[in-house]
Order: C-alpha cells, then structure tokens, then sequence
C-alpha cells in the first residue's frame, strides 16, 4: 500500500493529533512540539526535538519473520520513514511482528490529564519471565534471533512531564503491560515463569511540552500513574486476545495453564504407553483430553495445583504443605493420591499431576470402548 489517500484514520487524541494507520504502519505525527522516551533504537531515549512516532509490522505477512529493507537496522529505518512521509532524523519507531489491524486503543481522563494507549501485541511464541535463560550475548556478537512476539506500546499523556516523570511513567507503564500478563497467566516459553513480557517488547511515551501543567509524579501513588494503569493494562489485554485469542474465556483449559511446566498433550500421550499403530487412537485421545482440560472443574483445579507450584518455587509454601494440598486439589479432580515414596520436589509434583491427567483420559478412553 502506497499512497495519502489510503491511510486510514482511527483514532484522535485530545492535544490534536490523529491516529492513522497505513503500510502496516500506526503513525501519529505531533500536533505541537511534544517530549518523548522510547526504546527505539533510532532517535530513542528522551526525546524533545521529534515530530512523529510509529510502530511497524515488520512481516510480509501474518506468521511470517520480520524482513530488513536494507543492509542493516538503522538503514532500514531510514528507507521505512520516507516510505511513511516521515522524517527519520525526527522520528522514532518500534517495530513488531503483530498485525496492525489489531490494535487496541484506550482512553482515560481525569480532570485535565488523558492518557491514551495505542498497544498492539503478542506473546504466544516469544513470552518470557525477567531473568530467564537467554542465546543473546551482545558483547560476543553471538545470538539466535528470538521468536516472533512483542507488545508494542505507544502511549500519549495531554500533559508536560519533568524528565524524571517521563522516565518513571515508563516504568508504571511496564508494570500495567505485566500486570496485564500476569493477570492472563501468560507462560514463559523460556521457563516455568509466568512471563512479564515478551523479550522483544518496545515502549514510546509522548507528553505535551506545550501543556501549561507540569507534573512530576507519574508512580501507582499519583493520579497520572492510575491512569496510566487503567489505560494500558486493558488495552495490553485486548491486543493480546486480538492478535492470538488470549484472553481469560482461552485460560480457563487445564493445559493452557500447565504447558509452562512441561505438561502439554504430547507428554500426557506418551505416559499412556500406547504401542503399535494408533492413529485413530491418538485422535481420539487429543478429543478426550481437551475434553478434560475445557470442564470448569479440571482447569479450575490445573490452575490451582499451578499456582501452588509457583509458590513452591518461590519459597512461600514448604514441600510439606505443597504436597498436602496438592493431595487435596489432586482427590478434588477424581486423580490418585500422591504416593509417600515421591521425591521432595517440583518436579515430582509435576509428574504426578502429569500422570494424573494421563489416569482421566485412560478412563474415560475405557468407558469409550464399553460402550
């Protein structure tokens, strides 16, 4: 898509600047002369001099990879802002993976300050929790890419910030962005974490310079920072469910909430031991099994026996009593007791939840057969 006449407007912020959405780009050009900080690696960090902001689907096409315009990264932005009509000297960007069309923006206000959230986002493939294990050494220039993933925030505040609250709004945004996450139980794909973001996630923020109020205080303790809160935490929640359908209703599967711990289809088939030739058997094994994982009952119980797994994890709940009420959740969910020979560990609990979701659908592939 080339061409003025196909950009589509969608959305108005309140100092003035509109929303457009063109070549797989959102842009917004400034209105007045605005302060940003952004985690672009072009014109990033803080910002009073920039005209326009974007973020970018960097794909040829849904669940395609990210494709360079040029040589290299900073030369690719180059030639993608003067395919936007932009200013790459004034401009900074963030790219993604995430189509464009699934953008959610949010809006609150209070008294003369609106903040408004431009997310779109995606965490299936590349969610990570801070600290996991990572391919990337910077100093080596040796790395794997990373999967595609990325929550790309653009967040606009109707007001002046001081430097310092620009900088800490970033950080109360992040932790809306997690929040968001954790809310979801979204899984590491790099460890048994929850994950906090993905590991390619970007952030611009943009104040007004031109405001005539000027605030210092964008933490959880101030209403700019509630804001902040209410606006991206459901905006991150519904360009998430947009872009991979992840959402609360998708979480409420009994595998959905243990794959960070290993627990996935694959190995509940293979504690069956089935041999020989059984390809109808293990369609109808998939069937039963996702079955199970969907009744309120199960997932409820998954999503409980997880959570006492996290706790575990973290030092909050001894082995003890993580094996005590593991015993309690496994006889809610029509499951064998744990066995008193288990070895004190995560990794025991895990294999018992394992076999006992293995022990449902082997008795309900039975009841199959009898009948």
């Amino acid at each position: 898509m080339h061409g003025e006449e196909e950009k589509m407007l969608i959305g108005t912020l309140v100092t003035g600047e509109e929303i457009h959405r063109y070549q797989k780009s959102i842009v917004v050009n400034f209105a007045g002369k605005r302060k940003t900080i952004s985690t672009s690696r072009v014109n990033g960090g803080i910002r009073g001099d920039l005209s326009a902001v974007y973020n970018n689907d960097g794909t040829s096409g849904a669940g395609m990879a990210s494709q360079l315009k040029a040589p290299t990264y900073e030369e690719h932005i180059v030639v993608l802002c003067r395919e936007l009509g932009l200013d790459p000297e004034k401009t900074a960007g963030i790219g993604t993976a995430a189509q464009m069309e699934n953008v959610s923006i949010k809006t609150n206000s209070y008294k003369d300050i609106t903040v408004t959230a431009v997310v779109t986002g995606g965490v299936e493939t590349n969610g990570g929790r801070v600290g996991d294990p990572t391919t990337y050494d910077e100093l080596a220039k040796k790395h794997v890419d990373p999967s595609s993933g990325t929550i790309n925030i653009m967040m606009f505040i109707s007001v002046n910030l001081t430097d310092g609250a620009l900088a800490r709004a970033l950080v109360t945004c992040t932790e809306a962005k997690t929040a968001a996450l954790q809310e979801l139980d979204a899984p590491s794909k790099y460890s048994r974490g929850v994950a906090t973001g993905s590991g390619t996630d970007s952030t611009t923020i943009v104040c007004n310079s031109e405001s005539v109020i000027t605030l210092v205080d964008a933490g959880k303790h101030g209403k700019l920072g509630e804001l902040i809160g209410k606006t991206v935490k459901p905006a991150v929640k519904e360009a998430l469910k947009l872009q991979t359908g992840l959402s609360p209703l998708t979480q409420r599967n009994a595998l959905n909430r243990v794959s960070r711990f290993g627990v996935t289809p694959e190995s509940i088939w293979n504690r069956l031991g089935i041999q020989g030739p059984c390809g109808v058997m293990k369609a109808r094994f998939a069937q039963e099994l996702e079955d199970i994982a969907a009744q309120g009952l199960i997932a409820s119980g998954v999503g409980l026996y997880a959570r006492l797994l996290d706790e575990f994890e973290w030092g909050l709940v001894t082995i003890g009593n993580a094996y005590r009420y593991a015993n309690l959740l496994m006889g809610e969910m029509g499951m064998d007791s744990l066995g008193e020979d288990m070895a004190a560990n995560a990794d025991s609990l895990i294999s018992a939840l394992e076999a006992g979701l293995a022990k449902l659908v082997s008795n309900k592939l039975g009841k199959t057969e009898e009948q």
